[in-house]
């Protein structure tokens, strides 16, 4: 039994860490752009170290030696440490100079952060405080960043609008959210468990909001298209009236 639980458990991670690929390769239409552009026009590049300090705090709790089979943990936050370090050096590139000491800063503190972390749970903790420590600081971090769109549907339920809310990127946070959460609970981790669980929670508000507010969008479309057929065809009608009353007038005076 325990065999079956931990191939279904392998299996949720699989999917889980394509899902979660997705999710950290969606910001690579946005850096194309600013590469493009050669400016990072008004994006900011906080979230991507953030979310780069996420991803070393969740790898560093995945291996073998802080938490028991959690190696797939491991393997696809290191990847995202990987591809988020890569998204902060292009924007330091391409951000004008007051910006570049800001990312540069705070990406200098998020490395010293967690080589401190790494060096006090190895030497100051051992056993279940270390994973207590190690995922306390790990699901903190994933919290955060799981939480980071509540600005996008403040701004969904302001505008009714969710113009800029992807309903493809929304649908992947809870697909990778609720692999991770079933991962989590038939590995009986409560610090995967939390963080996805808060994170499936979000996501799956982002999509209710997008099926509420997703047939108002095509609706304010059909609105605005009628009301310009509706102008055009009074500003046609106008023209044709003024055109008969000339003529009529012209043919009055040619009588006369």
């Amino acid at each position: 039994m325990g065999g079956l639980v931990h191939t279904i458990q392998f299996i949720f991670g699989i999917v889980g860490n394509a899902a979660t690929l997705f999710l950290f390769l969606v910001p690579t239409f946005t850096f194309k752009r600013i590469i493009e552009n050669k400016s990072t026009e008004q994006f900011s590049g906080v979230p991507y170290v953030m979310t780069f300090l996420n991803c070393l705090l969740s790898a560093w709790y995945g291996l073998p030696f802080i938490s028991s089979n959690n190696i797939l943990i491991a393997t696809i936050n290191g990847a995202g440490a990987a591809i988020e370090l890569i998204y902060v050096l292009i924007f330091f590139i391409y951000a004008p100079n007051k910006q570049k000491g800001k990312i540069l800063a705070m990406l200098i503190l998020v490395i010293i952060a967690f080589a401190i972390a790494a060096v006090i749970s190895v030497l100051a903790f051992h056993g279940k405080n270390r994973q207590l420590f190690c995922g306390t600081a790990a699901t903190i971090f994933s919290i955060v960043m799981y939480a980071s769109p509540m600005s996008i549907i403040r701004l969904v339920i302001k505008t009714k609008s969710v113009e800029y809310m992807p309903f493809f990127l929304s649908f992947a946070v809870v697909v990778s959210c609720s692999c991770w959460f079933t991962y989590a609970m038939l590995g009986m981790d409560p610090f995967v468990g939390i963080s996805t669980g808060v994170g499936l929670a979000l996501g799956i508000v982002q999509l209710i909001l997008y099926f509420i507010y997703c047939d108002k969008k095509i609706l304010n479309k059909k609105t605005s298209a009628t009301d310009e057929s509706l102008q055009n065809m009074g500003n046609d009608y106008s023209n044709n009236v003024k055109c008969y009353n000339d003529e009529k007038q012209s043919n009055f005076h040619e009588q006369v």
